[in-house]
């Protein structure tokens, strides 16, 4: 059965109430179940008994912060599926691999624009409850991806890719601008299939830039990549 949003528990945690009270206005519109939170500890203790999907959690916060507090839910079996998206006015890089270092899904830099971290939302829970393989059809700038016709189309032209190139392609298109890191790149793609090591996964992204004739995935260092939608759109 398919999943509505109100099967969806959100936990919001920052130490700004307005930026939680914000934020919880526009997820219940949009018929989240959600809770808040004001720090890391707090956000902690409530996870364990509210078992959200997804955690929005800022970085900087008192008592314990979000990197640390991701941490402790990753190390937890109760929540550890969490899925979390951090938060933050920082703007740093080092910050931002942290980040996905712990455990994160996707960061969000502050100010915050409410549409777009609803669509960001929208977008992680589908990837993730209900897999990518799912999606059948992909539009995002001047690329399109048909799963069901294993096309690819990129500046009218269209491609043919290798199949691990075609899914590599569209798991990152499944949550264009987030962050996949290579391990999760190589559980998607390649599975079971342990005698593939993980810098095959960078010669297939070399492979797809090519045969893209643009540079539109990103490495991030000591992490993985992501699409760029700036560039899909250029």
């Amino acid at each position: 059965m398919n999943k509505t949003n109100g099967d969806f528990k959100i936990l919001i945690v920052d130490d700004e109430e307005d930026i939680t009270e914000l934020v919880e206005y526009n997820l219940k519109k949009e018929g989240y179940q959600t809770l808040k939170a004001h720090n890391g500890r707090e956000a902690y203790e409530k996870a364990l008994i509210f078992k959200p999907q997804l955690i929005l959690m800022d970085v900087m916060m008192p008592e314990m912060n979000g990197i640390e507090t991701c941490k402790k839910i990753r190390s937890t079996k109760e929540i550890e599926d969490s899925l979390v998206i951090f938060l933050s006015a920082r703007s740093d890089e080092d910050t931002e691999i942290q980040g996905f270092e712990v455990g994160g899904n996707d960061y969000i830099k502050k100010p915050i624009r409410m549409s777009v971290l609803v669509k960001r939302i929208q977008s992680i829970l589908r990837r993730f409850h209900l897999g990518f393989d799912n999606m059948e059809r992909i539009i995002l700038g001047n690329l399109e991806i048909d799963k069901e016709k294993f096309l690819v189309v990129y500046n009218d032209q269209s491609l043919e890719l290798p199949v691990k190139q075609f899914k590599l392609l569209l798991l990152l298109a499944s949550n264009p601008d987030r962050v996949f890191s290579r391990e999760e790149i190589f559980d998607n793609i390649w599975k079971d299939e342990s005698f593939i090591g993980l810098r095959n996964i960078d010669v297939h992204i070399h492979e797809i830039r090519k045969a893209l004739g643009n540079n539109c995935i990103k490495t991030i260092n000591g992490v993985g990549y992501k699409l760029d939608t700036q560039k899909l759109a250029s």
